[in-house]
This record gives structure tokens, sequence and C-alpha cells, in this order.
């Protein structure tokens, strides 16, 4: 069964909404999932050099922004599936086009799984840059990904006018907040659900798989 999750690098409740997903997976062992993940840019405005965290998440949400990002729902929600959201260690918010740009490329070796747990490890836990060529090279490495082939495409403008169509096309599509996951083209859930929910479509898709009597 084909899965397209639809995220951005920066969203918690996208590392979140993973987890949760490969828990659903899990209670399907006897399934062949393949998981293809899709750019969505939930701020395109950021520069590529970033921005400085705090007052970007000031400026676009007020003071109160830093204490409800860290708020006790999210932090639980995170150590439930084995997050440690280390938000005191961000202090940039990154563009978010080349990270995407490595998923893309991620694909063609089937690392994209690892690639976007790395990325999301190293921005969430450990408060990487995840904007940065060079975090982005080390991701990609330590994925298992050509570094030095990782590092000449990101010096160029390799698949950047692609991120930016995939992007533009979940807009269209209505997708107005991520993670949003697609089962099989048939199903769109919005949302960090929990694993019984996701559980459900991938039933029904399954139940409807099946050849009539």
């Amino acid at each position: 069964m084909q899965v397209d999750i639809v995220s951005d690098t920066i969203c918690p409740w996208c590392f979140i909404g993973k987890r949760r997903l490969e828990s659903a997976l899990e209670l399907k062992p006897e399934e062949d999932f393949t998981l293809q993940w899709r750019p969505y840019r939930l701020d395109p405005s950021i520069p590529n050099e970033g921005l400085d965290r705090k007052a970007y998440l000031r400026a676009k949400f007020g003071e109160s922004a830093e204490h409800s990002e860290r708020s006790t729902a999210l932090r639980l929600a995170g150590e439930k599936v084995g997050i440690a959201f280390a938000f005191d260690r961000m202090t940039r918010v990154p563009s978010t086009l080349n990270s995407h740009r490595l998923i893309r490329w991620a694909g063609a070796t089937g690392l994209q799984n690892a690639v976007v747990e790395a990325l999301f490890s190293a921005y969430f836990e450990q408060g990487r840059d995840i904007g940065d060529p060079a975090v982005l090279e080390w991701i990609a490495a330590s994925a298992g990904m050509d570094a030095d082939l990782v590092r000449e495409l990101l010096s160029g403008d390799a698949d950047i006018a692609e991120i930016e169509k995939e992007d533009a096309f979940a807009h269209r599509l209505g997708i107005n907040g991520v993670p949003t996951f697609i089962f099989a083209n048939k199903y769109l859930i919005s949302g960090a659900q929990e694993p019984e929910t996701l559980l459900q479509v991938i039933d029904k898709v399954l139940d409807e798989a099946e050849p009539a009597d």
C-alpha cells in the first residue's frame, strides 16, 4: 500500500505523526507499505540563511509563542512516542527548502524514511540548523547517502523547481495543515492522528481491495 506523507521538517507534530504512523504500520506486519514523503513549507518566506528563532516566533505568534510551543501537551505527546523535544537548544528557524531537496534525493536510494527521521531528530532533539548545508551533508552521510554528491547538489539549484511545484500542488489540493497522510491515493487524513485512527483507515483500504465473493 502506498502511503504519502505531506509534511514539513520544522513541524513538531509531523515528527509525532511519523512515529504514530510507524506504530500503526507495525500492527500490520503482513502488509507491504511504501512510504513517500512529500514536501510542504509552512513558511516559504523564510530566507535561505534562516531567522533567529525567538524573534521569529514573537513576530509571528506573539509573546506567548514560546510558552505555547513548549506546552505540556506537546512534550507529553512526544514522550509517548520516544521523542525528547529540546526547544531550548533551537536557536534558528531554517528555510526547509534544502531539507526537502535532500528528502527527495534520498528517495532514489530508498533512504527517505531514514533521512526524514534524522532531520527531525537533528532539529527537534539536538537543536541543529537543518537549513545549514553542512548539517544536511552530515545528515545525508549518517543515513547512508553519498555526502559528496549531496554537497555538489546542494551547491546548485537541482530540484528546487520540483519542490516548489509539489508544495504548490499540496496547497491546491486544499491541504492547509501537516502532517497529512494519503493512503493508496484514495483516503486523506490530516493531523498527527493516533495509531488506532490511522489503522482504521488502513483497514478500510484493505477491505475495499479484497475481491468480492
